[in-house]
């Protein structure tokens, strides 16, 4: 089978998206559209992958640098057909063509594979049937049911507003024939466009057969508009990512509320709770659980961990049988041994916390290392910035730290060492001792409080 190349147009404005940014880069689970229907187009390993761009070109460009992509320019949009025109010198003249959208994030590359086998050395389009086909192109058909034209809704006779099945866009094209079908297209219909669609009638003319083939399911043919449809297709995709981590034996409390953003690893008897998101690359242990309204974004949480509810998590790792929360949050950089307590209302950035150790109220722990079954006390906190630079708290095995204690960085507390409550700890506190440092108290007897002057 000769090879195949992809098309993508993505140069359209998006005017009723009512944004700055380039509709394509608009995002469906945490990616932009446009990179989700490259990814799909990727595993078709096609001979050559074809962007065209235009409105916002530079910011589509500069937001998907990679390398295996060429690029071609629509400075103006004159329509589906003068797009793929744009692409045309980019293109081999052997092969045929797969020209998808980049607004339409959720095909399915299952589909596009059957498609373009479809298709053999002829072409092949994707259709759907909708209820309500108003706004869509109609696919006309001949007496024996074969395709014989593509007609745009604004263009349709009242008999052909009757049909059902329309263009989703969606075709494949011989690239031998494609540089004179797209030469022989004329603007002559209602929006004054270079319509894709109007090669259909060129290929029946030249003896090209047209096949065709309906999508499974609408949702992978929906295009995205408007903020409704962006939104109406989140719905689908997290409902679709919902079913399948329950096939594989997730246990979600709720499946209508939990939002993946990236792609979620996880192990056996996991348990995710209501109103959690994650971001990135989240990767969930054996008999992890998380608790309600969590949002995990690039973590990895190993066998046995709970994260407690209300919790955040980032750039984070969450060692076997560890408790994190609730109302805890783990900065980049928060590693996190096994057994290891971060408790309510804990901050941890960019420190190591070993063994058994626990950090469990009210405390912030930064830039620090603290070793295996130590104790931080609440109120804790490691003061690590001068205003100007960061600077390493470093604490050992089996330390005790009372409440209310400041660790002025750079310090270190060796093993076994206790720190009173209300220290403020500037000089190393040496192993196996007591090291205390509060100010003197002191009574003032016959002190008056100050009263607001009427």
């Amino acid at each position: 089978m000769d090879r195949l190349s992809v098309v993508i147009l993505a140069a359209g404005r998006g005017k009723r998206m009512y944004s700055d940014l380039p509709k394509v880069l608009h995002t469906v689970g945490g990616k932009p559209m446009l990179a989700r229907v490259l990814d799909t187009a990727r595993r078709l390993e096609p001979a050559q992958l074809v962007v065209v761009y235009g409105h916002g070109g530079e910011q589509v460009r500069a937001a998907l640098p990679d390398a295996d992509l060429a690029w071609a320019e629509q400075a103006e949009q004159l329509g589906t057909g003068h797009a793929l025109k744009c692409a045309l010198p980019l293109l081999p003249d052997t092969g045929k063509t797969l020209v998808l959208y980049g607004d339409v994030p959720l095909i399915e590359a299952h589909v596009l594979e059957e498609l373009a086998a479809l298709a053999g050395d002829d072409a092949a389009l994707l259709t759907d049937e909708l209820a309500n086909p108003s706004g869509y192109g109609r696919i006309v058909r001949g007496a024996s049911g074969a395709v014989e034209a593509i007609v745009e809704d604004k263009d349709c006779a009242p008999e052909q507003k009757a049909i059902r099945e329309i263009n989703t866009g969606m075709l494949v094209l011989p690239n031998r024939h494609l540089g004179r079908w797209l030469a022989e297209l004329k603007n002559g219909n209602a929006q004054g466009e270079y319509y894709l669609t109007d090669v259909v009638e060129l290929a029946v003319r030249d003896g090209v057969k047209v096949h065709a083939l309906k999508v499974p399911a609408s949702w992978q043919a929906a295009g995205v508009n408007n903020k409704v449809q962006l939104a109406e297709l989140e719905r689908v995709l997290q409902a679709n990512q919902a079913r399948a981590l329950l096939e594989a034996g997730v246990q979600l409390l709720d499946p209508a509320r939990i939002d993946i953003r990236g792609t979620l690893v996880y192990g056996r008897d996991v348990t995710i709770d209501v109103n959690c998101v994650f971001e990135g690359e989240v990767v969930l242990g054996d008999k992890v659980s998380v608790g309600a309204n969590c949002v995990l974004r690039n973590v990895r949480v190993e066998a046995g961990a709970r994260i407690a509810p209300f919790s955040h998590l980032e750039d984070a790792v969450v060692g076997a049988n560890s408790r994190v929360g609730p109302y805890a949050r783990l900065r980049p950089g928060a590693r996190l041994a096994e057994g290891v307590h971060i408790g309510n209302f804990v901050e941890v950035k960019k420190s190591e916390i070993g063994r058994g150790s626990k950090v469990n109220h009210l405390s912030y722990i930064g830039d620090a290392t603290i070793g295996a079954g130590s104790n931080i006390g609440a109120g804790t906190v490691t003061c690590n910035y001068d205003g100007v630079n960061k600077f390493q708290t470093a604490i050992g095995d089996d330390v005790f730290v009372g409440s209310g204690t400041l660790l002025v960085a750079p310090v270190a507390v060796e093993d076994g060492a206790t720190i009173g409550a209300g220290t403020v700890l500037t000089k190393t506190a040496p192993a196996g001792a007591l090291t205390v440092a509060r100010a003197r108290q002191v009574t003032v007897s016959g002190w008056q409080r100050p009263v607001k002057h009427k």
